[in-house]
């Protein structure tokens, strides 16, 4: 939703001469009621896209720990090899 859409048909500031029909009055309340509205949906819209943006923030950061791990380990297993590649060339 842009900016523009909450001020579109924009009801009065004030609610102007007496000489106005009530029905600007009504019309006015209608208009804000209708930006309230749209106002709370775009809120419930983005509520439900930050839950998911969160959820999926925490299933990447599982996934980027287990890498981590998987990484440290297949280092640890390379060192371990180099260590056994380095005494066989010594001993022979």
């Amino acid at each position: 939703m842009e900016d523009d859409d909450l001020y579109e048909n924009a009801a009065p500031a004030g609610l102007g001469d007496l000489d106005d029909p009530p029905e600007t009055a009504i019309t006015g309340l209608a208009l804000l009621a209708e930006r309230v509205d749209r106002l709370l949906r775009f809120h419930e819209d983005l509520e439900r896209e930050n839950l998911a943006l969160r959820e999926r923030n925490e299933a990447l950061q599982v996934e980027r720990d287990a890498l981590h791990d998987r990484n440290e380990q297949s280092r640890a297993r390379i060192e371990a090899m180099i260590v056994r590649l380095r005494d066989l060339e010594q001993t022979s």
